[in-house]
């Protein structure tokens, strides 16, 4: 059941979120890893509606339903480059606040791959999916509604 529809979203509330969006998209980050984050911190917090559009934004933009399928078990495969596994630890390591161990290991594995401006915008990134999916899971955006126009919330 839809709570909040993007419409009643306060405006200042999306326009924030897409501001800080805009800018992820700008940083220089790659693209598919970004989106390859996004899928899997939405994978850990259970958010139905920005896996679909995740998976819907990452198909469109090359990448493949192998990778996609496989995010819960990357550190079984050899599908993904050393940096999206720096990335995807880090994430998850985020994501998981209750995770309490020191994180030097995972900044170390990060700086073999990222400039300290690249782990910022990283960071940034991994914060704002975990705030876009906090949001949807709230509102009680429907999942499966989501059409590829650039025009969405996260």
């Amino acid at each position: 059941m839809e709570r909040i529809s993007q419409k009643e979203m306060p405006n200042g509330l999306y326009q924030a979120m897409r501001g800080v969006q805009s800018y992820i998209e700008r940083s220089g980050l790659d693209p598919l890893l970004v989106k390859l984050v996004f899928m899997r911190v939405s994978q850990l917090n259970g958010c139905a509606y920005c896996l679909d559009m995740h998976s819907k934004d990452a198909t469109a933009a090359g990448e493949t339903l192998q990778r996609l399928v496989s995010l819960p078990a990357w550190r079984e495969t050899n599908y993904y480059s050393g940096a999206e596994r720096a990335a995807l630890a880090f994430a998850e390591r985020l994501t998981d606040v209750q995770d309490d161990r020191n994180p030097d290991d995972i900044h170390d594995e990060l700086l073999n791959f990222f400039s300290k401006e690249e782990i910022a915008n990283l960071t940034l990134a991994v914060a704002q999916i975990n705030s876009w999916n906090r949001l949807v899971k709230s509102f009680g955006t429907i999942a499966g509604s989501y059409k590829i126009s650039g025009n969405h919330p996260d």
